[in-house]
């Protein structure tokens, strides 16, 4: 649902971009929040985030559970469920949380919109702990604005590539 390989495609986009999604699966790439909403409105998806650093390292995040509301929900989004590498920098900060773009703030903030604040667009609280959706930095880049995922490293660095992955749940038959 999300692929992030180079800064060739910029992720600093409007709420409209975002709901209809863009961008090459091959490359960089957002499949859009109403895709999303119709791939997990059943609420039986799980998510997959895989992260690759400048430096060659890699971690995952898993989640259980995973599925973001409709349009009119604003996109809210539900997760749990974590098990990983990376750390879990979704479920506490961003749980239950709408969607915010640079021209629709949905986010908990009373200082401002995060996406204009972090450049990016995203599950934002007040405002984060993953900002996947951020701006492409190159290796030695750190800071708030990049598209990192704070609790793999402790700190805001610079992810060289990112992919975001559902699929239905495993059931175990008996």
């Amino acid at each position: 649902m999300q692929k992030r390989v180079d800064g060739s495609t910029h992720f600093y986009r409007t709420w409209e971009d975002y709901r209809k999604g863009f961008g090459d699966p091959k490359n960089n790439y957002w499949i859009g929040n109403d895709a999303i909403h119709v791939l997990t409105k059943d609420q039986d998806q799980e998510l997959r985030v895989d992260l690759h650093g400048f430096n060659g390292d890699t971690a995952y995040a898993a989640y259980a559970t995973f599925y973001i509301g409709n349009e009119a929900d604003k996109y809210r989004l539900t997760v749990s469920g974590y098990t990983g590498t990376a750390g879990d920098s979704l479920t506490n900060s961003h749980n239950g949380m709408a969607f915010s773009t640079k021209d629709q703030d949905n986010d908990k903030d009373s200082g401002g919109n995060c996406a204009t604040s972090w450049h990016g667009a995203w599950w934002y609280n007040s405002c984060y702990n993953s900002n996947l959706n951020g701006r492409y930095g190159q290796s030695g880049d750190s800071g708030g604005k990049y598209t990192t995922w704070w609790h793999w490293k402790n700190k805001y660095e610079a992810l060289k590539q990112t992919q975001m992955m559902i699929r239905h749940k495993k059931r175990i038959r008996l």
